[in-house]
C-alpha cells in the first residue's frame, strides 16, 4: 500500500508539474543539462574543501564536546565555577545564529591577526578558513556537549553507586562506567549533529574560501543560470542521505537493544 500510494504522488507530481505555465523557464534556469555538465566538475572540486573542512571539524567537535559535557556534570563544590563557566558557554554560543559567529571569529580574528602583522600582507584565504573552521568547532562544540550530557545524566544513578562501592574513584566512576554507556546512547542523536554540520561547511564561503557554494555562485554569475546550484545540491545529498540514513538504522538498533529485542 504505501508503495503504491507514493507511486501513484509521484507519477502525479511528474505529470502535473511540466503542465504549469512557468515550468519552462523553471526548467531553462535551474535544470540546464548543458549548463549541469559544464558546471559539474568545478563544483565537484570545490566540494572537497567542504568534505576536508567536515573531517578535520568534527572529530575537534567530538573533543570538546565531551570535555565540555564532563565540565557541565562536575558534582564537586571545589569544580563550581568550572560547571558554570561550562554553562556559561553554553548558553552563549547556542544563543546566537552560526552564521554570526563565523563573521564574528573569522573578521574579527583575521583583525587581530592584521593588527600584530601590520605591514606584512593582506590575511591570506587560508587564514579565513582556519578561522572558519574554529568558528564552526566553536559553535557544534556547544551543540554536541548538550547531547553527551543528556546521555551522562541518562545513565541511572545505581550505576555510580555501584561503582563508587567497589572501590572506584569518582574519575574512574565516570571514565569505566559513566561515559561507555552514555557514549553508546548518544550515537543516533549525534549523527543528526554531524549531518548538519555536513551542511552548515558551506557557510565557511562567506568568509571567502570557494568551496562548493561560492563555485556554484561563481559559475551563476558567469553562466547566468541557476543549475550549478542544483549541482552544488546533489553533491551534498549524496554525503547527507546516506549519514540520514547511517542515524535512523543506528536509532532503530538502540530501541531494539533498549527493548531487549537485539538479537544476540
Amino acid at each position: 500500500m504505501a508503495a503504491a500510494s507514493t507511486s501513484v504522488l509521484a507519477a502525479l507530481i511528474v505529470w502535473r508539474v511540466p503542465k504549469l505555465s512557468g515550468w519552462r523557464s523553471v526548467r531553462k534556469s535551474f535544470f540546464d543539462a548543458d549548463t549541469f555538465s559544464t558546471s559539474f566538475e568545478p563544483v565537484l572540486r570545490a566540494f572537497w574543501l567542504d568534505v576536508r573542512i567536515f573531517l578535520v571539524c568534527a572529530p575537534l567537535i567530538v573533543a570538546f564536546g565531551m570535555l565540555i559535557a564532563l565540565s557541565r556534570s562536575v558534582r564537586s563544590p571545589l569544580l563550581f565555577p568550572l560547571r558554570m563557566a561550562a554553562t556559561l558557554y553554553v548558553d552563549i554560543v547556542r544563543g546566537v545564529p552560526i552564521i554570526l559567529w563565523l563573521y564574528l571569529i573569522g573578521f574579527g580574528g583575521a583583525g587581530l591577526m592584521r593588527v600584530r602583522t601590520v605591514g606584512i600582507g593582506p590575511i591570506s584565504i587560508g587564514t579565513y578558513l582556519f578561522l572558519g573552521g574554529v568558528a564552526l568547532v566553536v559553535t557544534y562544540s556547544a551543540y554536541v556537549a548538550e547531547v553527551f550530557r543528556a546521555g551522562i545524566e541518562g545513565v541511572h544513578e545505581s550505576q555510580r553507586s555501584g561503582a563508587r562501592s567497589l572501590g572506584l574513584s569518582t574519575r574512574h566512576t565516570n571514565f569505566h562506567v559513566v561515559l561507555p554507556q552514555a557514549v553508546r546512547r548518544v550515537i543516533p542523536p549525534l549523527m543528526n549533529d554531524f549531518i548538519s554540520l555536513q551542511k552548515d561547511v558551506a557557510l565557511v564561503s562567506v568568509l571567502g574560501p570557494i568551496e562548493a557554494l561560492r563555485r556554484a555562485d561563481v559559475l551563476q554569475d558567469k553562466l547566468f543560470n541557476f543549475t550549478p546550484f542544483v549541482v552544488a545540491a546533489v553533491l551534498f545529498l549524496c554525503v547527507s542521505i546516506p549519514l540520514t540514513r547511517t542515524a535512523d538504522y543506528l536509532l532503530a538498533k538502540e530501541r531494539r537493544t533498549m527493548s531487549g529485542t537485539a538479537v544476540r
